[in-house]
């Protein structure tokens, strides 16, 4: 692929990104469907790891499904999309361990300031689970590639 094609995609890219993120800020600070209020709340935190993962497991009848899909897999899987655009619009954050720092610094970021500003509780259980779906993304993101490289760049060898 050229370098000028190269260089619009990942623009269109981090447009994209751009997108994502303000919709991540949108749900994990303002939506008032998850709760997100700016009524004056104690602070709310979890620093025991697994708690709220196993309260909503153990308690999945009382919760609901949605309650529980949400918490667990939700947390993992918004994430995913941050795993595979890092490495593929920043040459720098290449690489499992970059990602996985990234992501883990992103949600300990998010996490902290629902934390301060009192919309949503700070839970280790959350930045375990936002770390591994954005590992997940950069797996998934490391397949593609290979895939992808393995093509000669989209053509099949013969």
């Amino acid at each position: 692929m050229k370098k000028e094609v190269i260089k619009k995609l990942r623009w269109g890219g981090r447009v994209l990104l751009g997108i994502y993120v303000a919709c991540l800020i949108y749900f994990m600070f303002f939506s008032e469907t998850y709760g997100r209020t700016m009524e004056h709340r104690d602070y709310q935190y979890n620093l025991v790891l697994f708690r709220e993962i196993r309260r909503f497991i153990q308690y999945r009848d009382v919760l609901g499904p949605t309650a529980v899909f949400i918490n667990i897999v939700g947390n993992v899987a918004v994430f995913i999309p941050l795993g595979f655009a890092l490495p593929l619009l920043f040459e720098k954050a290449q690489g499992f361990v970059r990602v996985m720092i990234l992501s883990f610094s992103t949600s300990l970021l998010a996490e902290t300031m629902q934390l301060i500003l009192r919309v949503g509780c700070f839970d280790v259980d959350d930045l375990l689970l936002n770390t591994v779906g954005g590992c997940m993304g950069y797996l998934v993101f490391a397949a593609v590639y290979r895939y992808w490289k393995g093509t000669a760049g989209g053509k099949r060898k013969a």
